[in-house]
């Protein structure tokens, strides 16, 4: 299908009679909407899901969870239920699932549930409180999942991630949320086809244990030097440890110096769990948890 931009409030469908009990995602990221780890993800969640790719159009790696307001954002449609959109990560997780996932329910069939809870700071129905003891969601509910990020979002990276980002404001909008990225070894570069495989690991059990509300997962695969795709799945803490780093005045300009791989970390962690092999899955809140601060 030719690119085009979208000036109808009415662009084509992706929901069928055949599709009626698939899940509904929306599948974003901060590389782009032409990155390979979001055609990974989407390779791996089509044939379970009606998929609506709402990305940026170009990279946005560490954006944080900027938005924008201050100008107009171009929306084009590059293929049926893909659409690349000239603003943030952030922006995409509003233009879909924004006024209750408008735009998404047209993409994905009006059958498709909206939000259920409005933030963290909703009443919690009995379904949600069902879902969050490890129980399966409604089908029809639209999830969101940003990635699968070319590089790890660990510990204190998810402030910078503009994958985090995505799915910190689906769940600001009181939809479930799902970050991944893949972690890539120094001097080295993903193996598409072995994350897939990865992931498809710990999709497959988050689907089935949806965040509690406020809360999103994010999920880092680990990068073994033999590539191997079995691995143990931890749920884990995120890590508070600081990057360490310096800058370097080279001839009037700070040049910011870090070794990402040796950063610090704490035992039991999301980046020793990551780093060490394993799957890390941390559950990230929108806000402290209250209990803090009782």
């Amino acid at each position: 299908m030719t690119s085009r931009p979208v000036t109808s409030p009415n662009p084509t469908t992706i929901d069928d009679q055949s599709n009626t009990l698939k899940h509904r995602l929306v599948l974003s990221n901060d590389d782009g909407v032409h990155a390979d780890g979001l055609a990974t993800l989407h390779k791996i969640l089509a044939p379970q899901a009606n998929c609506l790719i709402v990305a940026p159009s170009g990279p946005q790696s560490g954006v944080g969870h900027a938005v924008t307001t201050k100008r107009p954002m171009a929306l084009e449609e590059l293929s049926l239920g893909r659409f690349g959109l000239d603003g943030t990560p952030a922006d995409c997780a509003r233009v879909a699932l924004g006024g209750r996932a408008t735009f998404a329910r047209k993409i994905l069939g009006d059958g498709a549930t909206g939000s259920q809870a409005a933030g963290a700071n909703a009443v919690e129905s009995k379904s949600a409180r069902e879902m969050a003891a490890g129980e399966t969601g409604d089908a029809r509910e639209i999830w969101l999942v940003a990635g699968i990020n070319h590089g790890a979002n660990l510990g204190m990276d998810v402030y910078i991630s503009g994958t985090a980002a995505a799915a910190r404001e689906a769940t600001i909008l009181g939809f479930p949320a799902i970050a991944i990225s893949q972690y890539v070894g120094k001097h080295r570069k993903p193996d598409w086809e072995a994350t897939a495989l990865r992931a498809a690991q710990a999709l497959d059990i988050l689907f089935m244990r949806r965040p509690r509300p406020g809360t999103f997962w994010n999920v880092n695969l680990p990068h073994p030097a033999d590539e191997s795709t079995e691995h143990d799945i931890v749920f884990c803490p995120l890590d508070p440890s600081p990057h360490a780093f310096q800058y370097e005045n080279r001839g009037g300009e700070l040049h910011w110096i870090s070794d990402f791989h040796n950063r610090p970390r704490l035992d039991g962690h999301d980046i020793a769990t990551c780093m060490g092999g394993q799957i890390a899955i941390s559950e990230l809140p929108i806000q402290p948890f209250l209990e803090n601060f009782a």
